[in-house]
This record gives structure tokens, sequence and C-alpha cells, in this order.
């Protein structure tokens, strides 16, 4: 068994990693915030899946602790997400944009929806808030709180869990509101990814998807759907351009391999 061969729906763990944290760097709103989070915990259970089955098969220890580290890196990228989301939604109420804790849709002359949108409305629950808002919390009261607890799981020999992370969350969290964590109070402390692991995350997602796009639909299927011959061109120079980047991007690799 090899962490690469482990799929879900044609999906490969380390295709999904890389899927999530691209996602979650790229996302410019709260809807993709969300969809970051959710690559991320299906790449989170996948990881788990994947390390009872080496368990119950008595697989080599190494595929053991890679299954785990997959694990970490998806509730790290999860985390992250959260973070985000209770920024994006704090701030949206700020807006008058979503309606508050308690409060209901307004009723307008027409007789049409209010133009608050609920936590339902968005594709969050309740619950969703309140987490997204602990991760938020227990960073502000100790930065690097996350980063920390899956760290030293994984020095321990455990296996990094979203229970046990959400305990030291949870605690953290509440020191904070009791006074009791950080003095100083950043903001988005956990969302400070190593741009160049964020970069190369991003390309690799990016490879992915144009490659599984062209298995699935093959380069006919997809190029019809220009709607006019300018659309077309505009198509061809965007990809042409994707092309020149990956190729020099391909060079640095190839020169360095070779040094």
């Amino acid at each position: 068994m090899d962490l690469a061969a482990v799929s879900i729906n044609g999906q490969y763990l380390p295709t999904l990693l890389a899927d999530a944290a691209a996602a979650l760097v790229n996302a410019r709103d709260a809807a993709e915030v969300l969809e970051a989070r959710d690559l991320a915990s299906l790449a989170y259970d996948v990881a788990k899946r994947t390390a009872r089955l080496a368990k119950a098969k008595q697989a080599h220890d190494d595929l053991i602790v890679a299954a785990h580290r997959a694990q970490a890196h998806a509730l790290q990228i999860e985390a992250r997400a959260k973070l985000r989301m209770a920024d994006e939604y704090d701030a949206a109420q700020e807006r008058g944009e979503v309606a508050s804790t308690g409060q209901h849709a307004r009723a307008v002359p027409d007789g049409n929806s209010s133009s608050r949108a609920t936590v339902a409305d968005i594709g969050l629950s309740r619950k969703d808030i309140h987490e997204a808002r602990l991760v938020r919390d227990a960073e502000r009261a100790q930065p690097g709180i996350v980063g920390r607890t899956l760290k030293e799981q994984m020095d321990r020999g455990e296996e990094p869990t979203r229970a046990a992370l959400r305990k030291m969350v949870v605690d953290a969290a509440m020191r904070g509101l009791r006074g009791g964590g950080s003095k100083k109070r950043a903001r988005n402390p956990l969302y400070e990814p190593n741009p160049a692991y964020d970069a190369s995350a991003g390309i690799d997602g990016c490879c992915t998807r144009i490659a599984d796009y062209l298995d699935a639909h093959g380069a006919k299927f997809i190029l019809s759907g220009c709607l006019d011959s300018p659309m077309l061109a505009r198509s061809v120079a965007k990809m042409t351009r994707g092309r020149d980047a990956l190729d020099t991007i391909l060079e640095a690799a190839h020169a360095q391999a070779n040094t």
C-alpha cells in the first residue's frame, strides 16, 4: 500500500491535500473558503481511513506515520480555513450582509425575503460558525496553538485527531476569554502560510485539475466551451501564457535536479 495509491472517487490523497491548500490560498470569498475547508475535511477522512487500514494490514510503520502526517496537514488546512471563515462571517455581519444570531430575515414591502442572509442561506450551520470562532479565538489567545498541538501529537507517535485538536482549541479559547491568553491580539495568526509551499501546492493543484479535465473530456470538448472566436482567442492566449510559465518552472526543476 502507498499513500499515492489511496484514492476516493478517483482523487488521490496527495492531490486532495494539494487541492485543499491551493483552494484556500486562492479563495476570494467565504464560499471558496468553505470549499477549501470541505476539501481538507475530505482529505482528513481519507488519511484517517488509510492509517486504520494500514494498521489492520500490519503495514510498515513508515506508511502509518505518512498517513498520520497527512491527517495533520489536512487538519492544519482545515483550521486555517475555519479561522478565515470566522473572520469572513463576522465581517459580513458588521457590514449588515448576514443576520446576527437570533435575527430573522426582515420582510420587505414587496413580500420578498430580507436582504440579510441567514446562516443556512450561506451553506453553514451555527455549529460551523461556533467551531470557526473557537479556532480563531484560540489562535488569538495562543498564536500557533494548532500547529504546536499537531506537532506534539506527531512527536509522541500519536494519531493527530480532530477530537484531540478540538479539546486543545477549546481550552485555549476559554483561557483567552478569561484573560489568560496572549496579550497580543494578532489578526489571522494561522493565516501566514509558507509562501513557497503554497506556491508549489497551487501549481500542483492547477496542473492536476488540467490533466483531470483533459482525461475526462478531451481537448475537443473543452474547446467547444468557447462560444465564439474572440472567446477562443482569449482562452488560447491564457493557455499559452500558462504553458510558457510552466515551461519556465520545469526548466528550473530540471536544472535543480541536475545540480
